[in-house]
This record gives C-alpha cells, structure tokens and sequence, in this order.
C-alpha cells in the first residue's frame, strides 16, 4: 500500500476497534475484570436515588431525557458494561393502585413526548427479557408495567388528555435507548414517590421511595450478576 492508503488502512482498523470495543480514541481497553459486579452499570438522576455502591459501577446521569441519555453514551463509550440497571423514583395516577413506595419494574419504556410518527424515531424500547426475569426473582412482589418517560411532570398523557402510562419518570426512554444502541441489556425499576396529579409536593413521599430504590438496588444487582457475560 501507498503512504496514503496506508495510513488510510490504519485509521479503519482503529475506527472499528473503537466501535467493537466502544472505547474513545487516546483511551486504554478495559481491563479485564474478575469481579462481575463491576461489569453492572446502576444509572439514576441523582445522587439520592443510588445506593451506595458494593462492587457495581455507578452513574449519575442527569435530569430529563436528553441528559440521560448524552451521559449513558458517554459511559457505554468510555467502558463498556455488561448489563445497565436504571433506577429512581416515579409518580403513578391514583387508579393505578401504586401506592407510594412501591417498586415497579418496567417491562418497556415510552417516549410520550415525542410528536412525530413511529417510523421515523421510536417511542418505545422494551427491557431484555432476561433482565425483567431476573428482577421478578429478586422482587418478586413487585408490580410490572410500562413506565413513561416526559420531560415534565404530568406528560404522559396525549392531546385529548387520555393516560398513555400509570407510571412516569424522566429518563428511562433515554437510558434504555442508548442501551439498546449499543446492544447492552437493560432495565428501568422504579420506586413510587408520589402520585402524579398531586400538585401539593409536601405530599410526595420523597424519602420513602430514596430509601425503597436504594433498599432494592443491591438485591437487583445480586440477581444480575447471572446475566453478566
């Protein structure tokens, strides 16, 4: 090969190690790892909504859609994990029947924000079927639902005011979308804080749910760990 072709060559064989190995460029592959808790990321919104971390990794992705899913990304790109276990806490409408602090886990996620048809970008990425398997071991009272996920309190519903979803949140479309890109399992599981059309907010259960997620984390992480490959 010519000089250019050459160097052309190079800048191929490395764009598809970046991509296989989902590292950035000028950054080491991840080592191996031996303990395979540490292949489990636990991504959240916030700092009050992860437990504290016993071998897993962890990330604090930010508020709202578009937050969480820049820094899932980053993360994927920087080290990639074997499994994304998204947790936080949710409001449900009153009919629902989830009281506050309920665990739910979320067999899919849904962009009720989003305006424009289906084909053009999706509104819905299911959670891996092995990972909602798992976390039903692990939970095996909790309820399974889909979960909304809306930029503001009280999106999911549609123009004619219709309930898209009994559950909502902010960033598990998001999380789970740059999962799925990436070809990574993952879940959303969810504490209920409060109910959706409770405007008084001295009325959520803010610290019941904190301490409920952060309760369910660990025993998720444990169930997980058969899934890590």
């Amino acid at each position: 090969l010519g000089r250019a072709e050459g160097r052309c060559a190079r800048l191929l064989a490395l764009t598809l190690a970046i991509i296989i190995k989902g590292t950035h460029v000028g950054l080491p592959s991840p080592c191996p790892v031996l303990n395979p808790r540490a292949r489990i990321l636990v991504v959240a919104a916030t700092a009050r909504e992860l437990a504290a971390a016993d071998g897993w990794r962890t990330l604090c992705c930010g508020v709202g859609p578009v937050e969480a899913a820049a820094a899932t990304a980053g993360a994927i790109a920087t080290d990639r994990p074997s499994v994304i276990l998204h947790v936080g806490i949710a409001g449900a409408r009153p009919e629902s029947g989830l009281e506050p602090p309920s665990i739910v886990i979320g067999q899919s996620a849904r962009y009720t924000d989003l305006g424009v048809p289906e084909k053009w970008a999706p509104r819905t990425v299911d959670a891996s079927a092995m990972l909602i398997a798992a976390a039903r071991r692990a939970l095996p009272d909790a309820s399974v639902c889909v979960i909304g996920t809306s930029a503001y309190v009280g999106g999911t519903v549609n123009a004619d005011d219709d309930v898209i979803c009994d559950v909502e949140a902010m960033e598990g479309f998001a999380v789970l979308r740059a999962a799925q890109l990436a070809g990574i399992p993952a879940i959303e599981v969810r504490a209920i804080s409060n109910f959706i059309d409770e405007a008084d907010r001295t009325q959520w259960k803010f610290a019941e749910a904190f301490a409920a997620i952060a309760t369910v984390t660990p025993r998720l992480v444990a169930e997980f760990v058969s899934c890590v490959r």
